[in-house]
């Protein structure tokens, strides 16, 4: 496994153990269905948007802010949740757990 891998991983596993992490139930009613579906989506992009934005430089400045890496972080936590729903994993897990529960 590639450098890369090993730290996806990574965060995939500490992102499990975390509290934050949506569980899915699988004998919810569709619209409650649907807004886990999103939420996991949304762990998703967020994870992926971490590790894509990890090495990212300060634009505005050369100094190091050190509430820069939490409004980032926030930013992107925000961003992850407006884009959930539109990258088509939470309707594919919608859609297999809908058909699995029928």
């Amino acid at each position: 496994m590639s450098y890369g891998m090993n730290a996806v991983a990574m965060k995939a596993q500490m992102a499990t153990q975390s509290s934050n992490v949506p569980k899915i139930d699988a004998q919810a009613e569709d619209k409650e269905l649907k807004k886990q579906t999103d939420a996991f989506e949304s762990v998703l992009i967020k994870m992926l948007m971490d590790n894509a934005m990890k090495d990212e430089k300060n634009i505005f400045s050369s100094q190091n802010d050190p509430g820069d890496k939490i409004y980032k972080s926030m930013y992107r936590d925000e961003l992850s949740k407006a884009s959930a729903g539109s990258f088509g994993f939470s309707q594919m897990l919608y859609d297999y757990l809908s058909r699995k529960n029928s």
